[in-house]
């Protein structure tokens, strides 16, 4: 997985206006069937990981853990975000391609 080249994808994604970041409005994406693809924080908390979990696995929208926070955080450019739902299957499919 290289990735460094993910975490500069979800920077184009978040300047192209097809990323969603934060719980809510991502828990909001997965249940309209919006969301492609969904990175949650690996340090994120236990409620949070459920919570997106359980929604994503109902709506069958792939997740990726294997960032920190800071990580995510740092390649959109926002402070302290443990979710990123990717509503772009062009980004999604790419990114997916990168694993």
């Amino acid at each position: 997985m290289n990735k460094e080249k993910i975490l500069s994808i979800l920077g184009l994604c978040m300047r192209a206006n097809r990323l969603i970041s934060g719980e809510e409005m991502s828990l909001d994406k997965i249940k309209s069937q919006k969301a492609r693809l969904v990175f949650l924080a690996s340090d994120a908390g236990f409620n949070t990981s459920k919570r997106v979990s359980d929604k994503a696995k109902t709506y069958q929208v792939q997740i990726i853990k294997d960032f920190t926070s800071d990580e995510l955080s740092k390649a959109i450019g926002k402070s302290n975000r443990m979710v990123i739902a990717i509503q772009d299957a062009g980004f999604a499919k790419k990114i997916i391609s990168l694993l």
